[in-house]
Order: C-alpha cells, then sequence, then structure tokens
C-alpha cells in the first residue's frame, strides 16, 4: 500500500477521516486514468483484490469502473476505512443501463461517503451519501435523490448520471456485467478504445487516435497520424506504457475509411 500512495503521489494519512478521504480520491483521478485499453489489448479483466491493485501500481495502468474502485476500496481499507461495494446502472440518454453497469464505493469517515474514482467526468472529492440537497465541487453541481425503490438518482448539474443501490455487494457480483462490458456490441467500451484523465487545468483524453485537450470551456483536438505517435501519447500523457496500439474494431475502421 506505500507503493500504492506513492503511485498517486500521496502521504500516508494520519488517520482515517474525511479530509484524508477527499485528498485520496483527488490524487487518485489526477495521476490514475480511467480507460478501457485491456478490452482492445485481448488482456483478461480479472475482479480479484490482489489483480486490481498490481495492474494500478505493478503495471501502472489505469482501468474502468470495476478495477479503479475495486482497487481503490483495497487501499482504502488498508488505511482504515470501512469500505462497502455498491452497484449502479447508469443513464445514458434517459435510459437505465444493465444491473451492475457501475461499482461505485460507500465509505465511512465517519459519515458515509459516495466514492467514485472510476466514472470518468464525475465529482472530483466524495459526497455525502446522507444528503439530499445540492453539492458544490469542481466537477459540477451534484444531488442524490431517493426513488420509490429505494435507490438513489445520483445528477450533476441536473442531469441523471447512475442509479445507486444501497445493498452491499462484493466483487464477484460484478463479473457477469463486467463480462457482457468486454464482449457485447451493445457495450460502450467494446467501440473503440478511451484512455481519460482529470487534469488541474481540465481534462485529456484520447479516443482511438483523436486526442483531446480541454481546459474550460475551450476544447484542442489533434489527430495522431501514426502508431509511434499513438504510443507515444500514452506514455508522455498518461504514463501507460504499450508494445503495440489498441485494436480499433473493425466497424470503427470501417467509419474511418481506412
Amino acid at each position: 500500500m506505500d507503493e500504492y500512495l506513492k503511485r498517486i503521489g500521496a502521504a500516508r494519512p494520519a488517520s482515517p477521516d474525511s479530509g484524508s478521504l477527499r485528498e485520496l480520491q483527488l490524487r487518485h483521478l489526477l495521476t490514475v486514468p480511467f480507460e478501457n485499453l485491456s478490452i482492445h489489448l485481448g488482456e483478461p479483466v480479472v475482479l480479484d483484490d490482489g489483480a486490481l491493485v498490481d495492474k494500478v501500481v505493478g503495471r501502472r495502468r489505469g482501468g474502468f469502473c470495476y478495477e479503479l474502485n475495486g482497487a481503490f476500496a483495497v487501499l482504502l481499507r488498508t488505511l482504515g476505512h470501512e469500505v462497502t461495494l455498491l452497484s449502479a446502472r447508469v443513464f445514458a440518454d434517459g435510459v437505465l443501463g444493465p444491473p451492475f453497469d457501475h461499482m461505485a464505493l460507500r465509505v465511512n469517515a465517519p459519515d458515509p461517503w459516495l466514492v467514485d474514482v472510476g466514472f470518468g467526468r464525475f465529482a472530483h472529492h466524495p459526497l455525502r451519501l446522507d444528503l439530499r440537497t445540492d453539492q458544490l465541487d469542481p466537477g459540477g453541481v451534484f444531488r442524490l435523490t431517493e426513488t420509490e425503490e429505494g435507490d438513489l438518482d445520483v445528477l450533476r448539474d441536473g442531469v441523471p448520471q447512475y442509479r445507486l443501490e444501497r445493498r452491499p455487494r462484493v466483487l464477484a457480483d460484478f463479473e457477469a456485467t463486467c463480462w457482457w462490458q468486454q464482449t457485447s456490441p451493445k457495450s460502450h467500451f467494446t467501440r473503440s478504445p478511451v484512455c481519460t484523465i482529470l487534469t488541474e487545468e481540465g481534462r485529456l483524453t484520447l479516443t482511438d487516435r483523436l486526442l483531446v485537450r480541454t481546459v474550460g470551456d475551450a476544447r484542442e483536438e489533434r489527430n495522431l497520424a501514426t502508431d509511434a505517435e499513438t504510443l507515444a501519447a500514452y506514455r508522455d500523457h498518461f504514463g501507460i506504457e504499450l508494445t503495440r496500439p489498441p485494436a480499433t474494431p473493425p466497424r470503427q475502421r470501417e467509419r474511418a475509411g481506412e
């Protein structure tokens, strides 16, 4: 866990309180990218504590929600936090995705917090799970509202992001949907390789060979022409060393005219 803290540039907290939790989440978002590259490199995604931590710390990679929040849960528990895995269904154009579509964390510090380092563009800091008023964050204005079934809808700037269950889960509960995310043509993760990370100024995202840098409302795009440029972008901007670029699905190549 000392290597994990070094990986995200954080000191070992003196106590497992809300202040240190806030700092750990922000440091994680600024240093560990959200990425689906394993799917396009033919690498299996293994939902096991040791494998998840090794990917983030030993291999210095990122991952998607199950991997990032799963690894972060191990770190937080080691530091003395009480952590519960929670299942969520993601809204896409107002429609809910499948069960176990997303994994987030409930962390008691000692008040209950929603912690999520695996959703791409989201809150920079933990959100209070027991508040139903607006919560201001650098990533937007967030609000948690209760559904008739007792779940929580998480909204950013008034737009529903995902529906969160409150029932405790274990990693094995997410295996079936994790496999679906890696294999189904209906999964947005199988459509193209994506790597994105929060920066001090905004966000940096590489989708296939399109590198996008956002600073405030400004957006700068750059098309990477060669494999060498793509590999250099992964290395220089995201700290990911690859021997070959992730494969672009055939349907995406056809759309690009390749």
